[in-house]
């Protein structure tokens, strides 16, 4: 591997530090008073969150529940971890968000329910609404994906398919104090969209879910309303963010900085389809070298989709990575596009690298990439960046390092 390679990965790791879910509850919790806690909540993080809420708490929870990926070991004594199934949800999930639901009304007054939410949660606590089956809610959720919907269309329509989200758990927890701890996996930090905002009020409406349905043609289902903004149940209900996309784009460009390069942000919240937001990182990257700028990274994050029409494996940051080897054949950059939770797509990788020699060494890119098989191609050549689940999750990071001696 060369330096430029081990610099990329030195800043992934200090990004990834910096929004370890441990560290940011055990910090959000310190000086709570609450005898009597209940600890609840999903998402990939939840574990790690699980682990921060019992060593600031202790023996004050008196039970707790979380829902997490398949894969994930229970590391704590006092509050169970269930395996559910991730991003499509099933039956594991529905028993989870029901015990939930069951801790959430039994805290009632004097008590406080901690809510601990990251990404993934929304697909972690499926509880189908009345004449609704979790069958339909999986096809949905497919057919959402498949054609590209993105993070906050999808938790538009979940929101108004659920007993949970939407602020139904706030509601299922009245009157106890509520105070939701939150991993930010969507751009803009929208409260509402994190985990599909199951403490939080609800600024969309049926019409608003509907209109998600009929943009990517999906036929009409039974929706259903969410409790309003102001509905009594949320002047107990606090919602904090105790780790960002920002936070840890900052941190890897200090590293980025200790190691000689330029640092520069372009954006934390970055949308649209994979391959168009690759050639505009492309563009700026080209435009660099053209007026020979060296020793700079231009640093992003945000979540972008992937419409997928081929029947290959990969993910939206090997997509990404693809897409910019192609864009950028040649020239001395170096990519490293990356998902936070280690986790890219339905596949073991947290994303990929690619440079000026990417194409040297297999000249099939562009058919790969029609065939959305970014993983294969990058399996070949051995440029697959491969971590297991980090415990953390708030979204992607990319970095684009311009460096003419590597």
């Amino acid at each position: 591997m060369n330096q430029t390679r081990r610099y990329a990965l030195e800043a992934f790791q200090a990004a990834l530090a910096a929004v370890n879910p441990t560290d940011a509850v055990v910090r959000a919790l310190r000086g709570t008073k609450a005898r009597r806690v209940f600890v609840i909540g999903a998402g990939k993080a939840a574990m790690a969150m699980a682990v921060g809420a019992e060593r600031a708490l202790g023996d004050r929870i008196v039970a707790g529940w979380v829902n997490v990926p398949e894969g994930i070991k229970s590391a704590c004594t006092r509050i169970h971890a269930h395996a559910c199934g991730h991003p499509i949800p099933d039956r594991r999930g529905v028993l989870g968000s029901s015990r939930i639901l069951q801790l959430a009304r039994s805290a009632q007054a004097g008590g406080l329910v901690v809510c601990l939410i990251s990404g993934g949660a929304s697909a972690l606590m499926p509880a189908p609404a009345t004449g609704l089956t979790l069958a339909k809610k999986q096809s949905v959720t497919h057919l959402l994906l498949r054609r590209g919907a993105n993070i906050h269309e999808l938790n538009t329509v979940r929101k108004h398919l659920s007993a949970i989200k939407g602020g139904h758990l706030a509601v299922a927890a009245y009157p106890a104090q509520v105070l939701s701890l939150v991993l930010s996996d969507v751009v803009g930090d929208d409260l509402s969209v994190i985990g599909s905002g199951p403490t939080v009020p609800d600024p969309s409406s049926v019409r608003d879910a509907a209109a998600v349905l009929r943009k990517y043609d999906i036929a009409p289902l039974p929706l259903h309303d969410t409790p309003s903004p102001a509905h009594p149940v949320f002047k107990q209900s606090e919602n904090r963010i105790i780790g960002s996309n920002r936070l840890a784009l900052d941190a890897a460009a200090k590293a980025v900085r200790q190691r000689g390069y330029r640092p520069v942000i372009l954006s934390s919240t970055i949308e649209g389809e994979t391959k168009d937001v690759a050639k505009v990182h492309a563009a700026i990257a080209r435009e660099a070298v053209t007026r020979g700028r060296d020793k700079v990274c231009f640093l992003s994050g945000g979540e972008t989709t992937v419409t997928v029409r081929g029947k290959g494996r990969g993910g939206r940051n090997q997509e990404f990575a693809l897409a910019c080897a192609i864009e950028l054949a040649g020239l001395p950059v170096t990519t490293l596009s990356v998902g936070t939770d280690g986790i890219d797509g339905p596949t073991d990788a947290a994303g990929a690298f690619s440079d000026g020699t990417t194409l040297q060494r297999d000249r099939n890119a562009s058919k790969y990439l029609a065939n959305n098989d970014s993983y294969t191609y990058f399996q070949r050549l051995e440029d697959l960046v491969t971590t297991g689940p980090t415990g953390t999750n708030v979204m992607d990071l990319r970095m684009l390092f311009i460096d003419r001696r590597a």
